[in-house]
């Protein structure tokens, strides 16, 4: 019997949507457009809050601080201006309410996600800062929350 662990974690993740059509969008770009909602959800982070928070603009030490903060996988998106980082977490439960809905969306179900493939963790392009451990590995709601309280109080420090 295979269990989850068993299972690649690309695989995995390739399972949110169609795999095949996952595995030649990663074969061919490097980025699978892959559906929300039901496997996992994603928090759309922009750069200034991850940076605040995280006290540092190395790529070195981005990486090291958002993998101890979350906990779970994220990666960047450098396509928008300022960049894009995007948390990968647990589907919405009932009753759970997003605090940070107009600053930090919480993309989820009719949304679709370029998520990059396992290998590319380091730029150009879109990539892995925190890649994920293990198949299911993902980020808490409420600790993506508090990365996003935390940068906001710093960033609206700066402002003052």
């Amino acid at each position: 019997m295979t269990t989850s662990t068993d299972v690649p974690i690309e695989d995995w993740l390739a399972h949110a949507g169609r795999p095949e059509q996952a595995r030649r969008e990663w074969a061919d770009t490097g980025v699978a457009l892959l559906p929300l909602g039901q496997r996992f959800e994603a928090a759309r982070l922009p750069a200034r809050l991850v940076l605040a928070a995280v006290d540092t603009y190395d790529p070195l030490e981005i990486t090291e601080r958002l993998t101890r903060f979350l906990n779970g996988p994220a990666f960047f998106d450098g396509r928008a201006m300022g960049g894009t980082f995007y948390a990968l977490m647990q589907p919405h439960r009932a009753g759970q309410v997003w605090k940070y809905q107009d600053v930090a969306p919480r993309l989820g179900a009719n949304t679709y996600l370029g998520v990059p493939r396992m290998e590319r963790v380091k730029p150009p392009g879109t990539h892995w800062v925190a890649p994920p451990r293990f198949p299911g590995d993902l980020c808490e709601a409420a600790t993506v929350e508090a990365l996003i309280g935390f940068g906001l109080s710093i960033t609206h420090e700066a402002e003052l």
